[in-house]
This record gives structure tokens, C-alpha cells and sequence, in this order.
């Protein structure tokens, strides 16, 4: 019994992180990529900006979008203000009052939820492209042209940005930003073989005779993103289109991010269950039982996994050495926490980052499983 349990264990997790993108990286060999669609006029896309007291940020983010080569008369740029308050329904209209040549809109709203400032601010969108961009990350200065690219096919419904962290930071940070470049790989490889619904909420566009009102206890970015295979599209990593970002440096932070996003994206994963039937979706439910499912119940395996490998010392050298390897990862955490503000070597800040994000994984699943909904957010916590 200990025996199987260890394996199981060890070989989900192993599957989740490795096996998965090493099986899509084989494939995507195989697979040709899918034509692209005849270039075409260029649509006017709807940028959205959800805000919460965003003071700090908002200025540079209306900057970076006003900066890019877009052309201004195809594009619009909506500001959601939720509730906020501090200064950021002011400073936004500040901006749109210096530059009254840019469609620029800024609704001040009552406090409801990024769910809520999301569907408010796509009912006086009249693009027929969506963007949905956080307030925190700054455009390149051509970063809506590669992203609305791709829809120049017809089959393409949604696409996804690709949200970097040009510094590396301190601490968490440093995993932070090895964790982003991670999931930039694999959401290449699942674009390339169709089986792409991981989105960031950074950056991402959508049709907007495809978008369905956001649910309240979900999160947004990737109910939004799979709004195009419900609809029979496809959704494609568009890697040109890149934003900034910066890592959350702190550990509690991070603990609270990652809780938050795993219970809502497990619910998320609930409303569209659907897509877990690989007689109609194929590649696509088995990605997002891979990537969405398996992965946020691996971590919830790593203490049977330690319990097991105590209980099978002797069974063998390689069992010892299991221990022994888990051991060792938890104590370079450990130290890694302890001295987040001390200048330790990257493996040590890199194992704290998985301590912490692993952890905060299966109180998410925890939460989850009891039933807990975020519906409202504050992005100043988890920064």
C-alpha cells in the first residue's frame, strides 16, 4: 500500500509539470501549424481595463496603450472603474481629457467585482475585437497589432498575450518570473497542437459576438479565453503581443494570489465542464484536465508522497534517496523563506517560491471543496 501510494504520488505531479509538455512538444513534431488567415482591414477592438484603486498604475497604463501603433480611429480604450477609492476614476479622466482626440471612456462604478466591471464595460464596447488587459502591466508600444493578427483567420475566436517579467527581482520574484517563461513555453506548444484555454489575464482578446457575462466566482481570464472553443473557435498564443508585468516579491502575497486563483479557476473549471468531454473537444479535454485539473491536485499529493517515502526507508536505496531529495528541497525553502531580505542564492529563493505556491495550491483546492467564492478582488494585496 505505501508502495503505491508513493508512486502515485510522485508519478502525477511528474505528469502534470513534465510529461504533459514533453507528450505536447512530441506531437507539435508531427502536427503542422495552421494556416494563417489573408491579412485583412484592420477591426476596431474594444480595449478594457478593469480597476480597482489603481492610482499608482493607471496613468502609465493609459500611457502605454496610447503609445501603441494601433491606429487610434479603430481603436477604443475603456476604463472600469470598480468602486475604487482613491484617485483613479480622476486620473483617468484627466487623461482622457488630454487627449480628446482618443476615444478614451471611464465609468466610475459601484463596487461589484472585476466580474461585474468586466460585463459593464462590454456593454458600451462597439468593437467587434475585445481586449481585456489588467492595470498593472505596460504595453510594448506594438502589442495590439500581433495580438489582433491572428483573427484574421475565421477559425480563431480568442487569442492570448504573452505577459512577461523583464526583471528578474528578489526573493519570490525570481520564481515568479521562471514560472511565467514556463508557461509561455507550454502555452506555445498547446497553441501549435490545439489544445490551448490557459490565459493570463494580462493580456487577452476575443470576439465579441462570442462573449458570454462573466460569472461572479470565476476567473475571468480563463472563462473569457473559452468562450471561442464553447463556440467551436480556436484560441492562439499570440507571442509577439507582449506586455510587462512585475513578480510579487512577497511571500504572503503570493500565498494569497495563487489560494485565490486556484479555488476560482477549479470553479471556473466547473461552469465549463463541458469541455472536459474529449468526444467533443478532443486535445482540448485532455489539456485541461492535464494542465487544469491534475496540476491544482498534485501539491495535495506531496505530504502522502513524504509520509510514504518515511515509511519505505528500508525498502530499498532509491527510496532513501527520495526522502532524502525532499528533505533537502524543503530545508532549501525553509532557509529561502527566512531570509527572503538576505542576498541567498537563486535555489534558495526558487524552492520558497515552490514551498509557498504549492502550499497556497491545495488551500485553494481545500477552499474549494468547502464550497469558498471570491467575488470580490484587490489586486493591492496580491502584489
Amino acid at each position: 500500500m505505501a508502495e503505491a501510494t508513493f508512486w502515485l504520488c510522485l508519478l502525477l505531479p511528474l505528469l502534470a509539470y513534465l510529461g504533459y509538455p514533453a507528450l505536447l512538444a512530441l506531437y507539435a513534431q508531427f502536427r503542422r501549424p495552421a494556416p494563417a488567415g489573408a491579412p485583412q482591414a484592420l477591426p476596431r477592438v474594444s480595449v478594457i481595463v478593469a480597476a480597482y484603486n489603481e492610482e499608482r498604475n493607471i496613468v502609465a497604463k493609459l500611457r502605454s496603450l496610447l503609445d501603441d501603433a494601433y491606429p487610434r480611429e479603430r481603436r477604443q480604450i475603456i476604463v472600469a472603474s470598480d468602486g475604487s477609492g482613491d484617485a483613479t476614476v480622476a486620473l483617468a479622466r484627466r487623461v482622457a481629457q488630454l487627449r480628446p482626440w482618443d476615444d478614451i471612456q471611464v465609468l466610475d462604478l459601484p463596487r461589484s467585482g472585476k466580474a461585474g466591471a468586466l460585463n459593464d464595460a462590454v456593454a458600451v464596447a462597439d468593437g467587434e475585437v475585445l481586449v481585456f488587459s489588467d492595470a498593472d502591466t505596460l504595453w510594448t508600444g506594438d502589442t495590439l497589432r500581433p495580438l489582433i493578427a491572428p483573427f484574421a483567420d475565421p477559425q480563431v475566436g480568442a487569442t492570448i498575450g504573452n505577459v512577461t517579467l523583464p526583471a528578474a527581482g528578489r526573493a519570490l520574484a525570481i520564481g515568479d518570473r521562471l514560472y511565467r517563461a514556463y508557461e509561455s513555453w507550454l502555452r506555445r506548444l498547446e497553441s501549435r497542437t490545439g489544445c490551448l484555454a490557459s490565459a493570463d489575464g494580462g493580456l487577452q482578446a476575443l470576439r465579441r459576438n462570442l462573449f458570454q457575462t462573466v460569472p461572479a466566482d470565476v476567473t475571468d481570464d480563463f472563462f473569457l479565453s473559452t468562450c471561442a472553443p464553447v463556440a467551436g473557435q480556436r484560441i492562439v498564443f499570440a507571442e509577439a503581443a507582449r506586455v510587462a508585468d512585475v513578480g510579487v516579491e512577497s511571500a504572503d502575497n503570493q500565498f494569497r494570489r495563487r489560494r485565490r486563483i486556484t479555488t476560482r479557476g477549479l470553479r471556473s473549471l466547473a461552469h465549463r465542464r463541458e469541455l472536459l468531454d474529449p468526444r467533443r473537444y478532443g486535445l482540448l479535454a485532455l489539456g485541461l484536465f492535464t494542465h487544469k485539473l491534475i496540476r491544482r491536485l498534485a501539491p495535495i499529493l506531496l505530504i502522502p508522497l513524504l509520509l510514504s517515502s518515511f515509511w519505505l526507508w528500508n525498502a530499498g536505496v532509491f527510496y532513501r534517496l527520495a526522502l532524502l531529495a525532499q528533505l533537502a528541497g524543503y530545508g532549501l525553502a525553509v532557509i529561502g523563506l527566512l531570509g527572503q531580505r538576505r542576498h541567498l542564492p537563486k535555489p534558495f529563493h526558487l524552492a520558497a517560491y515552490l514551498l509557498v505556491t504549492l502550499a497556497a495550491m491545495s488551500a485553494g483546492v481545500w477552499q474549494f471543496l468547502g464550497g469558498r467564492r471570491y467575488r470580490h478582488w484587490n489586486p493591492q494585496q496580491n502584489r
